[in-house]
C-alpha cells in the first residue's frame, strides 16, 4: 500500500518550481478539451470539469507513472453520446462507474502488461495519427458554432485569430533560447492573454466554447459552480438497465485503458523511466467509478496534455495535482477570469504540441522498415485520423502484425532428412510447428517411400498448439496405414505435456499407443 500512497516519488529530486508552471500550463490546455467534449456530447460545462479535476487528481496521486495527466477526454466521451442522446445524463453516470469497475477488475488480475504485445510500428502509427487528430482538432476554432451550423471564421476575425495563433507559436518556439526558467507554452498563453485584454481585441474566448450553443434569449452559461457532490445516478437498477449500461461501460473501459497504457509506454519511451500498467488501470478504475457518483462524465490519460506536462519539464506527480487543484479552483473561484483567455493562445499550445507528437523519426524509418511494417504504420495512423478511433485502430495493427508474423514464421519450418547405418530415416525439424506451419510440415514426409522405422527430431523446433498436436497425429496415422513406425525426439517438457493433455480429443496415446511412440529421452 505504500508505494500507492508515495504522492511525490521521494526516490527521485523533484524540481517544485517545473512542477508547478507544468501543472498551470497542463489546466489551461485541458480546460477547453473538456468544456468542448461535454458540450459536444450534450453535457453541462460542469460535468467536462469535474471529470478533468476528479481523473486528474486521482491518477496523479494512484496512477502508474508520474507525468501522466488524466482528464475528461473525447476517446471516452464520443463512447457515452449515443447513450446520452436515447437514455439520458444519469445512465451516462452509471455507465462511467461500470466502465471502472471494468479497468480496476483489469488492474486486479494483472492485465495491463498485455499492452506489451503492441508493435513500434502500431505504436508509430498510433502516436502520427494522433498529431495530426491533434492539429486538425484546433481547425474547429477557426469556425464559429457547432456542428452543421459552423462556419469558417472570414475578415478580421480570421487574421485577429492567426495572427494570435502564430504569436503565441512564436514566444514558444523563441522563448526557450533565452530562459527555460518558466514553460513557453504558459509564457505564450499570459502574454497573449494581457495583449487582448488591455488593447480589447475582439477574439475568440473560453466563453464562447461554453455558449456556442446557447440561443438568443437563452441565459449564459458559466464556469462557475460548487464542489462536486455525491450523487447516485438515478436509474432502476434493474437487469433490463444493466443491459442498456453494460456495452458503453465495457467499450468506454476498454477505450480508456487502450489509449491510458499505449501514453503510458510513450511517457516510457519519452522519460526513459519505467511505469506500471496495471497502477493505471486500477488508478483510471477508480476515478472513473468517482466521476459516475460524482457527476463528472468520466475519462482516461489525455495524450495532448501529458505531451504539455513532459515539455514543460515535468518528471513527478505533482503537476498532474496541480493541474486538477487549479481546475477546481477556477470552478469555485476563478472561471471569470478564465472565461475571457483567447482561444487563440490555447490553438498555438497545442499545435505545438501536435508538431512535438508526430514522429518525424518514422520517415526516415520508412526505408528501413520491412514492408508489412509499413503497411501497418500507415493504416494505423489512416484508421486513427479518418475515424477517431484510437482502440480500434491499435486493435487491427495488433491483429496485422500478429498475422504477419504467424505467416513469416511458417515459412521458417524446414527437415534436414538423412537414413542411419540401421536403414531408420530422420527427419530433423527446424523452427515452431503450428497453426500456420502445419501445411508446410506435412509436405516434408515421403510416407510412401519411407523406410519402416522413421524419427522425427524436434530437437530444434516446438509443438505449440493443437493444430500442431493433430499434424502429428495425422502423420502417425498415415505412417501406420502403411505399416511403419513413427517415433518422435528431443520433445520439450511443455511438448509432452500438450501431448498428455490431448489424449482425450485426439489419438495419442504417449505411453501405450500400439502404432508409434513418444520418445522422451535424450538420443
Amino acid at each position: 500500500m505504500k508505494k500507492y500512497l508515495n504522492l511525490f516519488d521521494f526516490n527521485q529530486k523533484v524540481d517544485y518550481k517545473n512542477e508547478i508552471l507544468a501543472g498551470l500550463t497542463v489546466a489551461m490546455t485541458m480546460i477547453p478539451e473538456s468544456l468542448m467534449f461535454a458540450i459536444l456530447a450534450g453535457f453541462s460545462p460542469l460535468v467536462g470539469l469535474y471529470a478533468a479535476f476528479i481523473m486528474g487528481l486521482v491518477t496523479s496521486i494512484f496512477g502508474g507513472r508520474p507525468g501522466l495527466i488524466s482528464g475528461g477526454a473525447g476517446a471516452t466521451v464520443v463512447v457515452l453520446m449515443a447513450l446520452m442522446n436515447s437514455h439520458g445524463l444519469e445512465y451516462v453516470f452509471a455507465a462511467v462507474a461500470l466502465a471502472g469497475v471494468f479497468q480496476m477488475i483489469v488492474g486486479l488480475l494483472k492485465l495491463g502488461k498485455f499492452i506489451r504485445l503492441v508493435p513500434q510500428p502500431v505504436m508509430f502509427g498510433f502516436v502520427n495519427g494522433l498529431a495530426v487528430i491533434i492539429f486538425m482538432a484546433q481547425m474547429d476554432q477557426f469556425k464559429m458554432g457547432t456542428g452543421d451550423a459552423a462556419v469558417w471564421l472570414s475578415g478580421t476575425p480570421l487574421y485577429t485569430m492567426l495572427g494570435l495563433v502564430l504569436f503565441t507559436i512564436a514566444i514558444i518556439v523563441f522563448v526557450p533560447r533565452f530562459t527555460k526558467a518558466v514553460p513557453s507554452s504558459l509564457i505564450g498563453i499570459i502574454v497573449v492573454f494581457i495583449i487582448v485584454y488591455v488593447l480589447d481585441i475582439d477574439t475568440k474566448q473560453v466563453v464562447h466554447i461554453i455558449n456556442q450553443d446557447t440561443l438568443p434569449g437563452e441565459e449564459l452559461k458559466s464556469l462557475s459552480g460548487s464542489l462536486p457532490s455525491f450523487h447516485i445516478p438515478d436509474i432502476s437498477f434493474t437487469l433490463e438497465d444493466f443491459k442498456i449500461i453494460l456495452p458503453y461501460g465495457l467499450i468506454m473501459a476498454a477505450v480508456g485503458l487502450t489509449e491510458g497504457l499505449l501514453t503510458l509506454n510513450l511517457v516510457d519511451e519519452i522519460t526513459g523511466t519505467k511505469g506500471s500498467g496495471n497502477r493505471e488501470c486500477l488508478a483510471q478504475g477508480g476515478a472513473n467509478i468517482l466521476n459516475g457518483f460524482f457527476g463528472g462524465m468520466g475519462g482516461c490519460p489525455m495524450i495532448a496534455q501529458t505531451l504539455v506536462n513532459l515539455s514543460a519539464g515535468s518528471r513527478a506527480r505533482l503537476s498532474g495535482i496541480i493541474a486538477s487543484l487549479t481546475i477546481l479552483l477556477i470552478i469555485l473561484f476563478g472561471a471569470p477570469v478564465i472565461e475571457l483567455v483567447p482561444i487563440a493562445a490555447l490553438v498555438g499550445v497545442m499545435v505545438m504540441v501536435a508538431v512535438g507528437t508526430f514522429e518525424w523519426a518514422s520517415f526516415k524509418a520508412l526505408r528501413r522498415m520491412p514492408k508489412p511494417d509499413i503497411f501497418v504504420m500507415i493504416l494505423v495512423t489512416l484508421i486513427t485520423v479518418l475515424l477517431h478511433n484510437l482502440a480500434l485502430a491499435v486493435l487491427i495493427g495488433v491483429i496485422i502484425s500478429a498475422l504477419v508474423f504467424a505467416w513469416e514464421s511458417a515459412k521458417r519450418i524446414r527437415a534436414r532428412k538423412r537414413i542411419d547405418e540401421n536403414g531408420v530415416k530422420h527427419y530433423e525439424i527446424y523452427g515452431p510447428l503450428f497453426f500456420g506451419s502445419v501445411t508446410a510440415f506435412n509436405e516434408k514426409f515421403d510416407v510412401l517411400n519411407d523406410p519402416d522405422e522413421v524419427i522425427i527430431d524436434f530437437a530444434e523446433s516446438k509443438v505449440s498448439d493443437m493444430s500442431a498436436i493433430e499434424a502429428l497425429n495425422r502423420i502417425t496415422e498415415r505412417y501406420a496405414e502403411q505399416g511403419k513406425k513413427v517415433q518422435l525426439r528431443h520433445l520439450s517438457k511443455d511438448c509432452i505435456r500438450l501431448l498428455e493433455n490431448a489424449i482425450d480429443i485426439i489419438d495419442v496415446n504417449v505411453l501405450e499407443d500400439p502404432t508409434y511412440k513418444v520418445v522422451t529421452d535424450k538420443v
